[in-house]
């Protein structure tokens, strides 16, 4: 295989592997520009991933696992914004205990329901999404050069593919060019002056965990939809995660959080490619390092190459409304 066509199959991969990570990191660029930090991507992405599976098997409708997702999704967000912004209890607990019971109930009830060991019975064609090719995708396939980068690295990616990427635009103008974004950010960085003119610091933080629950529920369904065809037990392996850390990699900005998510899922696209593979001059590396490999370099990342990284100023700040 000629360098270029590896060069192709790796930046398809990173485009699939890095889907759930634009939707979750602009979730919680949603939340956190509100002065609401999000932990609990990971638990929301989990649960919404086990909703679609479920769903989409027992009704064979893709359309009705993906609401489902979304549903489960926004109300977790629900309940995280309730123990954090109106009982004003602490987000980072509240957004761990999500996740610690999101997992621990996911397994559980893909047991009772399926006995498969927590995961839901293979889905059909019908109950998952397909991919889109893009016209004459075939027909241009060995055209040199041109041909490989529409018909193998444009072409064949689910719609929640071609969403994540949209989002990315939709969500900046939303934030810097809507009247409902500048007050978001206004709110995560001096909520009291936004009541003092008169804006329910309250309503619009729940409208951002709201957003952030509909963006985890459609990174959720395309784990199980999408990417897989049904849930697994712990499918999201971090995913939640690591899109917190490109969130902060990229500073909080919607164009930043899409290279920050193509990078990490290159390394994971890379790592997987590669495990087991004899490097020259190193020789085959363990598959368990390959494996945390994507996680490592995060750490590296985050801890010596981004600079200063300064979050909005009310950020994990409960509210209290002065009197």
């Amino acid at each position: 295989m000629d360098f270029f066509q590896v060069i192709i199959e790796l930046a398809q991969s990173t485009v699939r592997l890095s889907t759930p990570l634009i939707l979750a990191a602009l979730a919680g660029l949603f939340t956190e520009r509100a002065g609401v930090f999000d932990i609990g991507l990971e638990g929301k992405m989990l649960g919404a991933a086990f909703a679609a599976g479920t769903v989409s098997y027992l009704t064979q409708s893709v359309a009705m696992g993906l609401s489902a997702a979304i549903l489960i999704s926004v109300l977790l967000s629900l309940v995280h914004g309730y123990a954090s912004i109106t009982q004003r209890g602490s987000q980072i607990v509240s957004g761990v205990a999500i996740n610690f019971v999101v997992a621990g109930a996911t397994v559980i009830l893909g047991q009772a329901w399926f006995g498969q060991g927590g995961r839901t019975p293979a889905l059909s064609d019908s109950g998952r999404f397909g991919t889109i090719t893009l016209p004459f995708a075939d027909a241009v396939r060995d055209v040199p050069i041109l041909g490989p980068i529409y018909s193998g690295l444009l072409s064949g990616h689910s719609p929640l593919t071609w969403l994540a990427f949209l989002m990315v635009p939709v969500s900046w103008w939303i934030l810097y060019r809507t009247r409902f974004g500048l007050r978001l950010r206004a709110v995560g960085e001096n909520p009291g002056a936004v009541d003092t003119a008169g804006i329910s610091v309250i309503w619009l933080r729940y409208r951002a965990v709201i957003c952030c629950g509909i963006l985890c529920g459609i990174a959720g369904a395309y784990l199980s939809l999408a990417a897989n065809a049904g849930f697994t037990k712990g499918m999201t392996a971090g995913k939640g995660y690591i899109a917190l850390a490109a969130l902060i990699f990229a500073k909080w900005r919607p164009k930043n959080i899409l290279f920050a998510c193509l990078l990490f899922g290159f390394l994971d696209a890379f790592a997987i490619r590669y495990q087991g593979y004899a490097f020259p001059l190193i020789g085959k590396v363990p598959v368990q390092l390959m494996q945390a490999l994507p996680y490592i370099l995060t750490v590296i990342l985050l801890a010596g190459f981004i600079g200063k990284a300064i979050p909005p100023k009310a950020g994990g700040v409960p509210y209290v409304k002065e009197r």
